[in-house]
This record gives C-alpha cells, structure tokens and sequence, in this order.
C-alpha cells in the first residue's frame, strides 16, 4: 500500500437493520429466523410466493404483527422497544396492498391523514402542493368525495395513502 492511495470508504451504517426475525400465529411458523440490512438510498424487495412470509415480514418489523428478533432499528431507532403507535413518528411506514380509502371524506382528507404526525404548517401544505403536481387528477378532485375516485381516475396511476412523508425532526 502506497501513501498516496486513498483509505478505503468507512462503511455506512444501516437505514434499516433486522436481525433474527420470526414470526409465528399460533402454533405455525410465518417468518423464521431472517436478516435484512438496507443501507441509505438502498432499494430492497421482498419476492415470494403467496403465504411465503412477505406481508407478515414487513408487520412484524413495525410491530404490527407477533414477532421475536435479537434486533430490529430503522434511523436510530429500536423498534422492539418503540409501541407500533408510536413507528411511524421513527419515520417508518406501511401501506397495505389495495386501494383503500376512507370513502365518505375528501380525495384532500385521505391524502391528509398521511400527515397526520406531522405538525400542520407551510411545509405541509406545501407538500400537498408537491403531490396535487405529481398526480394533478387529485388535485382536481380534491374535494369529491374519496369513495368515487376510482370511478374517474385511472386507479393503476394513483394511491391516495402515499401522502407526503416525514421529514426530518419535529415533523
């Protein structure tokens, strides 16, 4: 090794780090044993067959399903220790398969309901500015009622619960 050679980048420290995962309800086995570590800016799937273990992976590390783990932390965070109430002010969510709305409020009261930890100000309406100029459908059905989006919107271009997330503390 030559002095001019730069030193090697320190390793980054995990966004997300699961350690020993189970899962079981009742007497069966859902997860069993697995590890998943995701670094900043990373992108990870989760690929298997139907009852391979996929949905319950993702609730038990929120702490929405039954789960033992030697470790469980996203930014900092010990989730075995933090009450799946609390997880999603960690910065950590989960939006379940389908296109559930709560159909008697507003296409802008779902989309509002993502924000709900945040504190309401200008950088929440702004963002919900952001989203009304990423999917401008919504931002003109703002005010229909939810239940009847689907009737008019292209249902496979918009998922009226990827609201604008956390950012940063205070949030």
């Amino acid at each position: 090794m030559h002095g001019s050679e730069p030193a090697p980048p320190a390793p980054r420290a995990a966004l997300l780090e699961v350690v020993d995962l189970s899962v079981r309800y009742g007497g069966v086995s859902a997860v069993h044993g697995i590890s998943i570590e995701v670094g900043p800016g990373e992108a990870v799937g989760i690929i298997g067959a139907n009852g391979a273990g996929k949905t319950s992976t993702l609730k038990a590390i929120l702490g929405l399903a039954p789960r033992t783990a030697r470790r469980i932390r996203f930014d900092g965070h010990d989730l075995l220790r933090t009450p799946a109430r609390n997880v999603v002010r960690c910065g950590i969510g989960y939006v379940p398969e389908g296109r559930h709305v709560f159909s008697p409020l507003s296409v802008e009261k779902n989309l509002l309901l993502g924000a709900y930890t945040r504190r309401w100000d200008q950088q929440t309406r702004a963002s919900l500015g952001e989203v009304y100029e990423i999917f401008p459908v919504l931002g003109e059905m703002r005010a229909r009622q939810a239940g009847t989006l689907s009737a008019v919107a292209d249902p496979g271009h918009v998922d009226p619960h990827r609201a604008p997330a956390p950012q940063g503390p205070g949030s």
